[in-house]
């Protein structure tokens, strides 16, 4: 199945693309999501035409992904969590509550677009966690868990 693209899609190829996908990725994910339409020739013209515009679009999205960038580069985020013995946490920091501490310090963020490929953190001390904000933009946050003093 041929599809143009969009939008940039990691893996797949950059705004104006035409590639060739698998029916079920195109079909389910690509066009529902407006990533991508089908490359037929009317397709194709119509987004000849509204290139400039969504080269614009794509632009926009990727300078105020940087300016995010720019506003996490020097964040460190303080989590108090209740823990056991040994620097054990009773459950785990997830990134609900890191995209919770990132909000409270006033940038906006999504859940997805943290990552934590090992997992929710389970033990005091510093970690790096990434945070993935657009396709070409990545950022890191120092996230530091604390114990929770007993009142």
């Amino acid at each position: 199945m041929e599809v143009i693209l969009l939008k940039k899609v990691e893996n797949l190829g950059a705004l104006g693309t035409v590639v060739n996908v698998r029916p079920g990725y195109g079909r389910n994910y690509l066009i529902p999501t407006g990533r991508a339409k089908m490359a037929t020739k009317a397709n194709v013209a119509e987004f000849e035409q509204r290139r400039a515009e969504l080269e614009k679009a794509a632009q926009d999205a990727h300078a105020a992904a940087e300016a995010r960038r720019d506003q996490l580069q020097d964040l460190v985020l303080t989590i108090k969590a209740k823990t056991g013995g040994e620097g054990k946490l009773f459950g785990s920091v997830s990134s609900i509550e890191i995209a919770e501490a990132i909000l409270a310090a006033g940038i906006e963020i999504e859940r997805r677009e943290i990552r934590m490929p090992a997992g929710p953190l389970r033990l005091l001390g510093e970690y790096e966690v990434g945070v993935h904000l657009h396709t070409d933009v990545d950022a890191i946050v120092k996230v530091v868990i604390e114990e929770e003093k007993a009142n």
